[in-house]
C-alpha cells in the first residue's frame, strides 16, 4: 500500500506470493469525516482467479514455513514488531482517516496489534503438549501439536488491524500460512500492517493479502482443497452462511460474531465508577464495537440519577474528525447507512414511548455524523432495546431484583460481552458467573488484552481468539502411542 498524492491519498494492493499487485479495477475508500475519497482499493471482477493464486502460493509455502523451528517462526514474528513501533504515527494517521477514528485511538489499535504478535511470538516458543499417566509399563502415550494448514482471515472495518492481528499472529506462529481479505471500507491501514509482516522476514506465500467481492474471494478458498480453516469477524447472519460453506468441506469455522452487550448497574454500584466506564464502552470507536455496551440494566434506585448524568456527559461531549487538534471525543460513523440504522432505532424507540434524554445537537454539513443519544423507559420489545446497535446509542431500562437484571441481560440470542458494576466481590462474581457471555468486564468497560481468550456463546460464533486458547485453534493434536 503506497500513499499516490501528498494529499492523504493511499492505495491498498493485493500481496500475494510475496508480490504486490498494480492496482486493478480501484474503487474509492471514503473519509466518514468528509464523505470524499480518501484511497482506492483495487476490487476487480477477477477475484476469484487472484484468490485462488493466492491459496496456491499458500499451499506451496505451507511446508517449509511449519517446518521452521519456533524460534524461526518468532524472531520474524518479533522482527515485525520493531519495523511497526517505527511506523505507529504513520499507520494510525491512515487509520484514523479511512476509518473515522479518533488518533488516539487509531495509535492504540496498531500498538495493540503489535502485542499480539509479540504475545504469540513467546507463546509458540512454550513447551505444548501432554504426557499421559499410563496404566501399560511397556507403553508411552502422549499428545502433540502440529499446524492446522492454511487458513482464511476475514475481517470486518471497524477494527481492521486489532482483528486481523488476532487471527493472523497465532496462524503465523502456529506455523498455518494465511489467506486474509480485508473490508473494502477501511483496507490501506491494515494493508499497510499486513506489508509490514512481510517485509520481517516472511517467506513468499506464507501471508497474502486478496481484496475484491467478499463472497467471491470465501467461496473460492473454502472450494480449495488446501483451505482447512477460515476465522471469521462480522455478522451472525453472514457468519452463519460461511459456517454453511465451510461444513462442505469440513473446513475448520472459527466464528467471532454479533454482540448486544449488556451493562448492568446493581444497586450498590459506585454511581461514577458507573458513569465514566458506560461512557468508555458505549463511545469506543463511537459505539461501533461488537463488545460495546449496547443497553444500560440499571437497578430502578438509580436509573433517574444514572440516565441524567450520563446524558449530561454525552452532551458536553465535542464531535469531529478524529485527525482534528484537539482531538474531539466522538468520530463519525463509518458510512450512511450506519447513520440511518443508528438514527432509526433512537427515533423508533422514542416513538414507542421512550424518553430521549439527550439533546438533538447540529452535526456536520459533510461526512457520516450520529449524536451520542440515551433513551429511557424503553419497552423490552423496542429495536433499540433488543439489536446490536453499532453506533453511540443506546437503551436505559430499569429493574427491581437482581433476578431480574441477570433474566434481562440474557435476554438475547447473543452472547458475546457483558458488563456489571459492583462494589462487592462476591456479588460480582456471583452474577457474572450467572452471565451467559464469553466475556464478561467486572467494573471494567475494556476487558480485551492478547494474552486473554476472546469469544462468544449462543450466536456470538465458535472458538476463541487471544490467549493460549487462540492458538490451539490453529493447530491439530496428535495422539502418540509409543511402545519401546
Amino acid at each position: 500500500m503506497t500513499p499516490t498524492s501528498a494529499t492523504s491519498s493511499w492505495t491498498a494492493t493485493d500481496l500475494v506470493d510475496g508480490v504486490s499487485a498494480d492496482l486493478t479495477d480501484p474503487i474509492d475508500v471514503l473519509d466518514p469525516a468528509t464523505g470524499h475519497p480518501c484511497g482506492e482499493v483495487s476490487h476487480g471482477a477477477d477475484a476469484a482467479e487472484r484468490a485462488g493464486r493466492a491459496a496456491d502460493a499458500a499451499a506451496r509455502a505451507l511446508p517449509g514455513w511449519a517446518d521452521l523451528s519456533a524460534r524461526q517462526r518468532a524472531d520474524i514474528l518479533l522482527r515485525a514488531v520493531d519495523l511497526l513501533a517505527d511506523r505507529i504515527p504513520e499507520i494510525a494517521r491512515i487509520l484514523a482517516v479511512e476509518a473515522g477514528k479518533r488518533l488516539p485511538e487509531a495509535e492504540g489499535e496498531v500498538r495493540f496489534s503489535s502485542e499480539y504478535l509479540r504475545w504469540f511470538a513467546e507463546e509458540l516458543r512454550r513447551p505444548h503438549g501432554e504426557f499421559f499417566t499410563s496404566e501399560d509399563r511397556a507403553r508411552r502415550q502422549l499428545s502433540i501439536h502440529r499446524p492446522l494448514g492454511v487458513v482464511a482471515s476475514l475481517t470486518p472495518w471497524n477494527f481492521p488491524i486489532s482483528i486481523q492481528a488476532r487471527k493472523v499472529a497465532p496462524a503465523l506462529a502456529a506455523g498455518c500460512t494465511v489467506l486474509a481479505r480485508v473490508s473494502e471500507k477501511a483496507p490501506l491501514a491494515v494493508t499497510r500492517w499486513l506489508g509490514t509482516l512481510q517485509e520481517a522476514g516472511l517467506p513468499p506465500g506464507v501471508l497474502n493479502v486478496v481484496h475484491g467481492s467478499s463472497r467471491t474471494i470465501t467461496s473460492t478458498w473454502l472450494d480449495h482443497p488446501a483451505v482447512r480453516g477460515v476465522s471469521f469477524t462480522g455478522s451472525t447472519g453472514v457468519g452463519s452462511q460461511i459456517m454453511a460453506q465451510a461444513a462442505r468441506r469440513i473446513v475448520r469455522p472459527m466464528l467471532e460474531l454479533g454482540g448486544n452487550a449488556p451493562f448492568v448497574v446493581l444497586e450498590d454500584a459506585d454511581l461514577e465508577v458507573a458513569l465514566t466506564q458506560a461512557e468508555l464502552g458505549k463511545l469506543r470507536n463511537t459505539g461501533q464495537s461488537c463488545i460495546g455496551a449496547n443497553r444500560f440494566l440499571v437497578h430502578r434506585s438509580l436509573a433517574e440519577e444514572f440516565g441524567a448524568r450520563l446524558a449530561a456527559r454525552f452532551d458536553a461531549l465535542t464531535i469531529g474528525p478524529g485527525t482534528a487538534d484537539p482531538v474531539p471525543d466522538v468520530g463519525p460513523v463509518i458510512d450512511a447507512n450506519r447513520v440511518t440504522a443508528v438514527t432509526d432505532l433512537v427515533e423508533e424507540a422514542v416513538a414507542d414511548g421512550g424518553r430521549l434524554l439527550t439533546a438533538r445537537r447540529e452535526l456536520p454539513a459533510e461526512g457520516f455524523w450520529v449524536a451520542p443519544a440515551l433513551v429511557a423507559d424503553v419497552p423490552l420489545t423496542s429495536r433499540l432495546a433488543r439489536e446490536e446497535v453499532f453506533g453511540p446509542a443506546a437503551a436505559i431500562i430499569a429493574f427491581d431484583t437482581e433476578e431480574e437484571a441477570v433474566r434481562l441481560a440474557n435476554d438475547t440470542e447473543m452472547g458475546l460481552a457483558a458488563y456489571v458494576v459492583t462494589r462487592d466481590a462476591g456479588r460480582a462474581f456471583r452474577f457474572a458467573e450467572r452471565l451467559d457471555a464469553g466475556i464478561v468486564g467486572i467494573n471494567d468497560a475494556l476487558p480485551t488484552v492478547s494474552f486473554t481468550p476472546m469469544g462468544g456463546t449462543k450466536q456470538s460464533g465458535l472458538g476463541r481468539e487471544g490467549g493460549a486458547e487462540g492458538l490451539r485453534e490453529y493447530q491439530e493434536t496428535t495422539y502418540l502411542a509409543w511402545r519401546p
